[in-house]
């Protein structure tokens, strides 16, 4: 048996069924957290009519395809974000999974995706990044080195240092044009961020996060509806992406850079 947990066909398949499962729990905390809901009761319902949902209502993405998008009771339409955050999250699962195998480095991971992505969805809507997610983040992060093969001078400095970024950015431009371009939310996300990337890999983090923003916002601007606007942007889900794209291929990407 153990020798076909830790075969990797099987392993990978676990994660990335165990990565959509916890994603329809991520749209739970994702979804409650914004109405001022608890997490934990009422059980799973269409927000629209109330109507409870059945076990094979609940199925990840699946569902979504079978139920036409639509809810089985009211025939209200079913948020995009539910199968968005389901698939990610199995897709994240199964690449880390693939990197890191069956070791404590994967279920560490698998925390930290939990949280980045609960708060890169709940910032999506808000603009918020709420403090009872980037605290223990940045905690837990800060603390991998007890039982991760990491380096408390890389760990530490990389938050204490992506966080002083940050609020040296945010003071900069409070006074230089009186805007508050940067969220307090986003500096205390950049205490967990910086700590996992570590120093040595921070400014490839930040960079991929400034340029995914650059390139998501260009193509926005671009559309029809985007063209003459000036609209806020919450980073907090870029420095997840460029926190992930890091973590799976940071030393890759260094090496292409280096290259040219």
């Amino acid at each position: 048996m153990a020798e076909l947990l830790f075969h990797p066909v099987f392993f990978n398949s676990l994660a990335f069924v165990l990565g959509l499962c916890l994603g329809s729990f991520y749209n739970v905390c994702v979804h409650r957290y914004l109405v001022g809901q608890s997490v934990v009761r009422p059980g799973s319902h269409c927000p629209a009519c109330g109507h409870v949902l059945s076990w094979w209502e609940n199925i990840p993405v699946l569902s979504y395809v079978l139920l036409g998008a639509k809810c089985h009771s009211c025939k209200g339409k079913i948020h995009w974000r539910y199968p968005a955050v389901e698939l990610l999250s199995g897709i994240l699962a199964l690449l880390f999974a693939i990197k890191f195998g069956p070791t404590a480095q994967w279920l560490t991971y698998m925390v930290f995706l939990g949280i980045f992505l609960v708060a890169s969805f709940i910032d999506l809507d808000s603009f918020i990044l709420p403090d009872i997610l980037t605290y223990p983040a940045a905690i837990l992060a800060m603390s991998t080195p007890l039982f991760l093969p990491v380096d408390w001078f890389e760990t530490v400095l990389g938050g204490l240092c992506g966080a002083g970024i940050f609020l040296v950015l945010q003071q900069g431009y409070l006074r230089l044009r009186g805007i508050d371009a940067l969220g307090t939310g986003d500096i205390k996300l950049m205490l967990s961020l910086g700590a996992l990337v570590g120093l040595s890999l921070l400014p490839l983090m930040i960079l991929l996060s400034a340029l995914t923003a650059l390139l998501v916002a260009v193509v926005y601007l671009r559309r029809p509806e985007g063209q003459g606007m000036r609209t806020a942007v919450p980073f907090g889900p870029f420095l997840c992406l460029g926190a992930v794209l890091t973590l799976l291929w940071g030393d890759r990407i260094l090496n292409w850079i280096f290259l040219f």
